[in-house]
C-alpha cells in the first residue's frame, strides 16, 4: 500500500497547474541554485563568456554550460556565439518584467510594502548589566 506522502505527490502532480504560475515556478527555480545566482550577480556587471563565467565560480565548462541553459530557459539571460565561445548577457528589463508580472498574477500589486504594513520590527529585549 502506498504512504500517504506518495499519495500526496501523485495527486500533486496530476492537479492541473496554471501555465503561468508554472512560468513563475521556472524562473524562480532557476535562481534557487547559490552558483546560478553567482552568475546573475556577475553578468549584472555586463556580458561575460562561458569561460569567464567558469572562473568567476570555479566549475567545470560543461557545468557552467548546464547553468546558463537553466538561466536561458528561463529567460533570465541571452547568449550568442562570439568565434568559440558563447556571450552570456542578462536579458535586459527581467527582473523588473517578473517582478511586475508576479504582483498580478498572485494579486499582490495594492499590498503596501512600508514597514508599518508589513508588521513592526522586532527588536531585541534590552539586557540589563548590573
Amino acid at each position: 500500500m502506498p504512504s500517504p506522502a506518495h499519495i500526496r505527490t501523485t495527486v500533486a502532480a496530476i492537479v492541473d497547474q496554471p501555465e503561468d504560475l508554472r512560468e513563475l515556478r521556472l524562473f524562480h527555480k532557476a535562481l534557487a541554485d547559490v552558483n546560478r545566482l553567482r552568475m546573475v550577480r556577475r553578468l549584472a556587471a555586463g556580458p561575460a563568456t562561458v569561460s569567464e563565467l567558469i572562473e568567476t565560480v570555479g566549475l567545470s565548462q560543461p557545468l557552467v554550460s548546464w547553468h546558463v541553459s537553466k538561466l536561458r530557459a528561463a529567460g533570465v539571460v541571452q547568449t550568442r556565439r562570439a568565434g568559440r565561445e558563447v556571450l552570456c548577457q542578462l536579458r535586459a528589463g527581467v527582473f523588473d518584467e517578473i517582478a511586475e508580472r508576479e504582483r498580478a498574477l498572485l494579486g499582490t500589486t495594492h499590498v503596501s510594502t512600508t514597514p508599518a504594513a508589513v508588521g513592526p520590527a522586532v527588536k531585541p529585549a534590552a539586557v540589563e548589566v548590573h
